[in-house]
C-alpha cells in the first residue's frame, strides 16, 4: 500500500529533513511540504473536493507551524477531514504534550531530532488508522459528511467598512438556510458592536463571551448559551458590554466554532467590520468567506484593504473570497467586475440591489424576519445563499444579469476616481 503523507514546515531546514527523511520511507509518496496552515487546510480542502481518496493519508505538522498553532491546527484537521491520520512533531515529547496532542485528535507524536525509525513507526500507525477509517466510512453519504467534517459549513460574513449591510447579510444568509430546512446557527461576533439581537428583537442574558474561558464545550454548556428564536435560528449572541469582547480571542474563538460546527449543519458567522483576534480565526476556518461593500469608491477602497490584510496575515487568499455587492443599480459607475479586478476578489453573480425603503419599516421595527417575501432586497439575498451553498435544497439560479448591469464599465466619474486610487 502506497502512503501519501503531507507535510506542514515553515522552516526551510526542517522541510528539507523531513523530505529527504519521508523519501526513505518504504511504500511513501511524500507531497512537498506545505509553509503554513493556511495552506494546509486549503490543500487538504481542494483535495476533498473530488474525493475522500484523494487525501493524503498522513499529515505531519511540526511545532512551529504558523499562524494557527500547532494543536489547534491538529485539532481544525481533525474536525474537517476526519479520515486523515495527523502526526505532530515536536522537541516535546514529554507525556504533557502527548496528551494534549492526542485531545486534539492527532495519532502519533514523534520527537525532534527527527529518528528514522520512529518516524516510520508513526507514520505507519496512523496510514492503518486513516485506511481503516475510509474503509469503514465507505462511500457515498459517509464520505460526503467525512469531508464536510461533523456538522456542517462554515460561512462568515465580513464588512469592508461600516454601514455596507453586513449584519442584515449574515442574517438574511441564515433565515434562508433556516427555511431550506438546515439546522443554522447564527453567530454575533461582532464582539464590541454586535447588533444580530437587535435586527431580530431578541434579548438573552448568554452570549459568546461566556464560553471564551471553557477550554471543554459540551453540548450542555452550548445549549445554556445558545438562543432558540422562534425563527428557527439557534443564535449566540455578542456580549451586551463591548469591553467583554476582549474575553473572546481566537483560541476561544476556535473552540467555539468548532462546537457549533458539530452540532449544526450551517454556522453563519457575523464578523463585523473589524479584525480581531477571534474573527481573524473565524474566517480563516470557513468553508465560506463573504466581504459584504457597497460600489461606491470609500467602500470599494477599504475591502481592498481588508483582503490585502487577510492575505499579509494569512487568513484569506483574494481569490478564496466571496464579493457580495449591496446597493447596486445599473446606473452605479462602479460595477462588480470593476470591483472583482480591483480586489482580486471572485463577485458574487447575484448583486443586491439598491432599496431601502423596502427595509426600513422592519429594520426600524426591529423585525428583520417580517421581511416581505416580494422585496428584492430578500431575494437578491436568498438567491445568493443558494448560489454560495447555503441552502438545504438545489441552489437556486442567479438571475440573468440586467442590460448595463456586471460587465458594463465607465471609464468617467468616479471610476477614474477609483482607478487613480487603486495603487495607494
Amino acid at each position: 500500500m502506497t502512503t501519501r503523507i503531507l507535510p506542514a514546515v515553515g522552516d526551510p531546514d526542517a522541510a528539507r529533513i523531513f523530505s529527504t527523511l519521508l523519501s526513505q520511507l518504504p511504500s511513501a509518496e511524500p507531497s512537498p511540504p506545505v509553509p503554513d496552515s493556511t495552506t494546509l487546510l486549503d490543500t487538504l480542502a481542494r483535495l476533498a473536493v473530488d474525493s475522500l481518496d484523494e487525501l493524503p493519508e498522513v499529515v505531519l505538522v511540526h511545532e512551529r507551524i504558523g499562524p494557527v498553532p500547532a494543536l489547534e491546527l491538529i485539532r481544525e484537521v481533525a474536525l474537517r477531514f476526519p479520515a486523515v491520520g495527523v502526526v505532530l512533531v515536536s522537541s516535546d515529547a514529554g507525556p504533557a504534550l502527548f496528551s494534549a496532542a492526542m485531545d486534539s485528535g492527532a495519532r502519533g507524536l514523534v520527537g525532534l531530532p527527527l529518528s528514522y525509525d520512529e518516524l516510520a513507526a508513526r507514520v505507519q500507525a496512523a496510514a492503518q488508522w486513516s485506511v481503516g477509517v475510509r474503509r469503514h466510512l465507505g462511500r457515498g453519504a459517509a464520505e460526503a459528511d467525512a469531508l464536510t467534517g461533523p456538522g456542517g459549513r462554515v460561512v462568515t460574513v465580513t464588512g469592508a467598512k461600516g454601514g455596507v449591510g453586513t449584519t442584515f447579510t449574515a442574517v438574511q444568509f441564515a433565515l434562508a438556510a433556516a427555511a431550506s430546512g438546515r439546522r443554522t446557527a447564527l453567530v454575533d461576533m461582532d464582539l464590541q458592536a454586535g447588533d444580530v439581537g437587535s435586527y431580530l428583537d431578541v434579548q438573552f442574558r448568554r452570549s459568546i463571551a461566556d464560553l471564551a474561558g471553557i477550554q471543554d464545550i459540551s453540548p450542555r454548556v452550548l445549549q445554556d448559551a445558545v438562543y432558540e428564536d422562534r425563527t428557527g435560528l439557534a443564535l449566540l449572541l455578542a456580549p451586551a458590554d463591548g469591553e467583554r469582547g476582549e474575553e473572546v480571542d481566537d483560541r476561544a474563538a476556535r473552540h467555539i466554532v468548532g462546537a457549533l460546527r458539530s452540532r449544526y449543519e450551517l454556522v453563519v458567522v457575523d464578523c463585523g467590520t473589524q479584525v480581531t483576534g477571534a474573527n481573524a480565526a473565524a474566517v480563516e476556518m470557513a468553508d465560506v468567506a463573504v466581504l459584504v461593500t457597497t460600489p461606491d469608491v470609500i467602500a470599494v477602497r477599504a475591502a481592498k484593504r481588508m483582503v490585502r490584510l487577510w492575505e499579509r496575515l494569512q487568513v484569506r487568499k483574494a481569490e478564496d473570497t466571496a464579493m457580495v455587492v449591496n446597493r447596486w443599480s445599473k446606473h452605479t459607475e462602479i460595477q462588480p467586475a470593476l470591483i472583482e479586478k480591483i480586489t482580486k476578489t471572485r463577485a458574487t453573480r447575484t448583486p443586491v440591489p439598491a432599496a431601502f425603503k423596502e427595509l426600513q419599516a422592519v429594520v426600524d421595527a426591529g423585525r428583520v424576519q417580517d421581511l416581505d417575501n416580494r422585496s428584492t432586497v430578500k431575494q437578491a439575498l436568498w438567491t445568493l445563499a443558494g448560489e454560495l451553498g447555503l441552502l438545504g435544497a438545489p441552489d437556486t439560479p442567479a438571475p440573468p444579469a440586467p442590460p448595463g448591469g456586471a460587465l458594463t464599465l465607465r471609464a468617467a466619474g468616479t471610476v477614474s476616481r477609483l482607478r487613480r486610487g487603486r495603487e495607494g
